[in-house]
């Protein structure tokens, strides 16, 4: 059980009851005493192409680090009760946001679902459409709605929400995100420095890139008979492009998905990018590619020009530039 956080909250509870009892007795001698006006107060914010009405959570649920990740970037730790981290994530204590991480629950060490919410008290629910919201596992913002829970999806996954498709770059909709968590918490100053910063270290990034035709691309997510790759809508493809590749299947308008080994050897990978699971570690699919029929005469396998990208470098989060930067140096390197 975590210790750090509950002196914290006595010290919330201590100021609530504080000014409960300022309330009351002010209220007898006949005054007129407002509520808190930030704490009631609602805002509309979209919710992938959605209008939503939100009021200042308390208690939110993460699912996964990118969803973590954004609410810690922006100092909130306070209003986080815990997280839900399956497998894939690798550890948090190798998070830049370790120290939070340490100050809330961790509630599950696998898929999302309703009871964990619903146990948790959550009045707020951080996840992307078809990961952690999905229609099989019975867990959507139209069902949490239903039990007044508050939802909010990663914009990067609204391209195929139902009713409300949203479609915006992945970078793009990492900043969107930002900015909506801003609004839905009242902390827009912070969400906008934040969303600043990111963008600085973009623009540093593209002002380095090589020059001449961008390297070709492949990320390998996972598969043997058939890979699991990248398509435009997911944060690597914006990686590679910022940074001065091209991933080769950027004309996929899709996020995750899979191809076939045919169509990766016709479009001779220069680089191979590895997304690395925390229970799939990148060196075995490494060695799986160097052994492949087909893959192994691969112009990046022959060249041994294999590049490793976190699994949370890769999902929409802030660490996401720390990907870029990472990228982007190990292309100027390659080049030089």
């Amino acid at each position: 059980m975590n210790t750090t956080r509950f002196p914290r909250r006595v010290r919330q509870r201590a100021v609530l009851g504080s000014a409960l009892t300022a309330t009351l007795l002010l209220g007898g001698c006949g005054a007129e005493v407002e509520p808190d006006a930030k704490a009631s107060e609602k805002v509309t914010v979209k919710r992938c192409g959605e209008p939503v009405e939100y009021t200042v959570p308390e208690r939110a649920v993460a699912y996964e680090g990118g969803s973590a990740d954004k609410l810690f970037s922006l100092g909130l730790v306070d209003h986080v009760y815990g997280y839900v981290m399956p497998p894939a994530n690798p550890p948090v204590e190798e998070s830049p946001w370790a120290s939070d991480y340490a100050e809330v629950k961790m509630l599950g060490d696998d898929l999302l679902n309703k009871e964990i919410v619903v146990e948790a008290k959550s009045d707020f629910v951080v996840a992307g459409w078809n990961s952690g919201f999905k229609d099989e596992r019975g867990i959507t913002p139209e069902i949490l709605d239903k039990l007044g829970i508050q939802s909010f999806m990663h914009s990067e996954s609204c391209f195929n929400y139902p009713e409300y498709p949203e479609k915006l770059s992945p970078f793009e909709a990492l900043y969107t995100d930002l900015d909506r968590l801003g609004k839905i918490f009242q902390i827009e100053e912070k969400a906008d420095e934040v969303v600043a910063g990111l963008k600085e270290r973009v623009e540093a990034v593209k002002a380095k890139a090589p020059e001449g035709d961008p390297v070709p691309v492949f990320l390998y997510d996972s598969g043997t008979d058939q890979p699991f790759t990248a398509g435009n809508q997911v944060p690597p493809n914006d990686i590679i492009r910022t940074a001065g590749g091209r991933n080769v299947f950027d004309g996929l308008d899709q996020r995750w998905t899979q191809v076939n080994w045919e169509a990766v050897a016709e479009a001779e990978p220069e680089v191979i990018m590895i997304l690395d699971y925390g229970d799939l570690p990148a060196q075995k699919k490494i060695d799986f590619l160097r052994k492949s029929p087909h893959t192994k005469e691969l112009p990046a396998v022959r060249k041994d020009n294999f590049f490793v990208l976190d699994y949370n470098e890769g999902i929409s989060g802030p660490r996401n530039i720390d990907g870029l930067e990472k990228f982007a140096k190990y292309l100027r390197k390659l080049q030089s």
